[in-house]
């Protein structure tokens, strides 16, 4: 099955695709490629157009302009039954009154696949999510999880080109939702399988993802590897929506220097112009006891972590900064004043 599933796989490309719901601009002329074997994340807030997109490539919503290709093919108007793509939902969308055979064998019967091939996929794609032995049992009989599995089951048992998977843990509790993202994460890869996952938690994209694309408003704001994300956000949005940080803007009044609003100067490493208006990004955790550009403050809030404390500074000059530390020693306490650091290498400019 899996060597199947690698010879399948599929290049994507979404080109200048539009969707209006009356008044609503639910997607604004959006481009996107997904190369083959790729694991890419669509990240973005409720309403951002994530999961319109999602139902344009499946073939459920019908673009009103733009293409959709696989493989340089064009399936804009094909009907989700032949575009040969697997989609996990959020619910799992299984037929109650189907055993875990019966819900994973029914793509393949709509298909016409003979009985002892059915029989051997099906047992193929219970072994590759851990269920061989639940074959009888009906969903209900099934946690959470393992409904899940029997729903990803469903998805990949027919050799789909592309699996789609629309925010597929959301009504898992946390650490189920953390095994399930590795499970899903070692699956992909296994089957090399081209895949596109909705989500809106930036923790759990961080995690699955080759690439993430944030998207707000109908947009993609930024497409990038996961780091590049989190420490080169393209624009505001992306910084402040992906982690936490620290963002506040300024004029670059020399080469090297930001001065921000209230006055302060900061060492950055960024070339320009000066007279430039640029924004500035500080990671919490890149703070440490001294740096280049120091800030004191006051602690507003501290809370232990574990492994970190996080605390909420007020500067004199009206800044206010988010820091996380190492958890050594004594929490510190709100009203206690503190000193910090950053260097310039720390700090992203956009």
């Amino acid at each position: 099955m899996a060597e199947r599933a690698r010879a399948r796989t599929a290049e994507l490309r979404v080109e200048g695709v539009t969707k209006r719901f009356g008044e609503v601009l639910a997607l604004d002329g959006v481009s996107l490629a997904v190369t083959e074997g790729e694991l890419l994340t669509i990240l973005g807030p409720s309403g951002s157009g994530k999961t319109t997109l999602l139902k344009v490539v499946a073939g459920f919503e019908a673009p009103d302009a733009g293409t959709v290709r696989v493989d340089g093919a064009a399936i804009t108007t094909l009907p989700p039954a032949r575009r040969d793509i697997g989609m996990v939902f959020q619910n799992y969308a299984l037929f109650p009154h189907l055993t875990v055979r019966g819900n994973v064998a029914f793509p393949l019967e709509m298909r016409n696949i003979a009985r002892t091939e059915i029989d051997r996929r099906v047992g193929e794609a219970l072994a590759l999510v851990e269920l061989a032995g639940y074959e009888a049992r009906l969903p209900r009989q099934l946690s959470g999880g393992q409904q899940q599995r029997v729903a990803l089951a469903r998805a990949i048992v027919f050799n789909p080109r592309l699996l789609l998977l629309d925010e597929p843990f959301g009504a898992l509790d946390r650490k189920l939702r953390e095994t399930m993202q590795l499970e899903v994460r070692r699956l992909q890869r296994r089957l090399g399988l081209t895949t596109i996952f909705i989500t809106h938690d930036q923790e759990e994209a961080l995690v699955l993802s080759d690439r993430i694309a944030v998207m707000n408003k109908g947009t993609i704001q930024q497409v990038a590897t996961t780091t590049e994300i989190y420490e080169r956000p393209a624009n505001d949005f992306v910084a402040d929506f992906v982690g936490e940080s620290n963002i506040f803007h300024g004029t670059l009044t020399e080469p090297g220097v930001v001065t921000l609003s209230a006055g302060r100067r900061l060492m950055v490493n960024r070339a320009g112009r000066v007279g430039d208006r640029l924004g500035v990004l500080m990671r919490p955790e890149r703070f440490a006891g001294s740096g280049a550009n120091t800030f004191s403050g006051e602690v507003l809030e501290a809370v232990y972590l574990g492994a970190s404390f996080k605390l909420r500074l007020a500067c004199a000059d009206g800044l206010e900064l988010l820091v996380r530390q190492p958890a050594r020693g004594t929490l510190p306490a709100a009203g206690q004043t503190i000193e910090v650091g950053i260097d310039p290498d720390a700090i992203h400019v956009f």
